[in-house]
């Protein structure tokens, strides 16, 4: 399928959203998601199911200033 990741076209056959972070690297890492304009928190992620077209945010928090 073909999502909008962080503004750029992908192709995934990830089906959920924890999912799409583990093939993306982020499994264990501290990240802010969210699909379609809404938040999706840690534990939601994999109850969280991918549709073609839809946008995803993943987000590493920034340290310093």
């Amino acid at each position: 399928m073909r999502i909008l990741l962080n503004g750029e076209r992908i192709t995934t056959d990830a089906h959920t959203l924890d999912e799409l972070c583990v093939k993306l690297g982020f499994a264990d890492a501290k990240v802010a998601t969210a699909v379609n304009g809404s938040f999706v928190a840690a534990p939601a992620r994999e109850q969280t199911q991918l549709a073609d077209a839809d946008e995803v945010e993943i987000v590493a928090p920034r340290q310093g200033g």
